[in-house]
């Protein structure tokens, strides 16, 4: 099999990256072909050494997989089926989806949505499913589509263009937030209504002017606090990332004078039923044709390079990897 494979000569050292040629497959009850993977920021993270992501050496990154069962000894597989995995603890705590094979336990294997092709779920991703998590939060919420926009943060990321197809899908008016004014167009696309600066929700009052129905938040620092001081009475923010910083800026009023709830997105290590959940929403909801134009796909040896780009703000939306020979 051919691999993406992290080393550490020794426990002071970086750990190294190569592309290799390898026999020995991480433990598992379950040997998968895969076919696609895909880039997201922990995966750029990791590759890139900026954050140490993994947690033992040897490893393979690459938190998503998608492909085809070879053998295994779980009986809810057969050899066959198609499957995906989006996080579960993979390019993290054990060898992930930067290889051409693998095995993992059948625990945290998620059958194939109908509807949906191993490249279109590389697509959705970690990041697609992170997006879904938040999108039906809200709406578990009692949020509902209204004269008041939901405003999605991190517009040009996985998680942001997500976000914004599922929140147009389901009838809401959405507002996107960019750092990167050139890409309004693609965004509108995506089915924003809106395109604005991070400057356009900045203040520094307590409480701002209610402007959003709900937030999806995918950055954090001081645009996450920004959108939660400007969310109207009753709404509802998801928060399920930290690229703008992990620290939040505010006060206890937009909870106990507007009834806000903040909502924390988790897709790693909740209940696999939940994630299964997930993929079915997206699945049902997703319309290739709106993000069709945010997708992109390279081969294993230029997933470094992509890597390094996407932490450079070089690259927008979801980037496939293909592992197929």
């Amino acid at each position: 099999m051919r691999t993406l494979l992290a080393t550490r000569p020794d426990q002071n050292a970086p750990p190294v990256f190569n592309i290799t040629e390898s026999d020995t497959l991480p433990t598992g009850n379950t040997t998968i072909a895969v076919e696609y993977s895909g880039i997201n920021y922990k995966d750029a993270l990791a590759v890139t050494n900026r954050a140490p992501i993994l947690r033992s050496f040897p490893m393979v990154p690459g938190i998503d997989l998608a492909g085809t069962i070879t053998a295994t000894h779980d009986p809810r597989w057969q050899i066959g089926d198609h499957v995906v995995i989006a996080g579960r603890g993979i390019g993290e705590r054990r060898s992930g989806g930067y290889s051409t094979m693998t095995c993992q336990s059948g625990d945290i294997l998620t059958r194939l949505p109908a509807g949906l092709t191993l490249a279109d779920a590389m697509a959705i991703g970690t990041a697609g499913i992170t997006a879904a998590m938040s999108v039906t939060a809200i709406m578990r919420a009692g949020i509902a589509p209204s004269e008041r926009p939901v405003l999605v943060t991190g517009a040009s990321g996985g998680v942001g263009m997500h976000a914004i197809a599922l929140l147009a899908q389901q009838g809401f008016t959405v507002t996107a937030v960019t750092g990167r004014p050139a890409l309004a167009d693609d965004l509108r696309r995506c089915g924003a209504k809106m395109v604005i600066g991070r400057d356009e929700i900045a203040g520094d009052k307590p409480l701002e002017r209610e402007r959003w129905a709900a937030v999806v938040d995918t950055v954090g620092g001081p645009v996450g606090s920004a959108a939660i001081r400007t969310t109207a009475y009753g709404g509802v923010v998801t928060l399920c990332g930290h690229a703008g910083g992990a620290e939040l800026d505010l006060t206890v009023y937009p909870l106990i004078l507007r009834g806000i709830q903040l909502i924390g997105i988790e897709s790693v290590n909740g209940p696999q039923a939940q994630v299964d959940a997930a993929w079915n929403f997206v699945a049902t909801h997703w319309d290739r044709t709106r993000l069709a134009h945010m997708i992109h796909s390279i081969m294993l040896a230029d997933v470094p390079d992509a890597c390094v780009a996407m932490l450079n703000g070089e690259r927008i939306g979801r980037t496939i990897v293909t592992l197929a020979q």
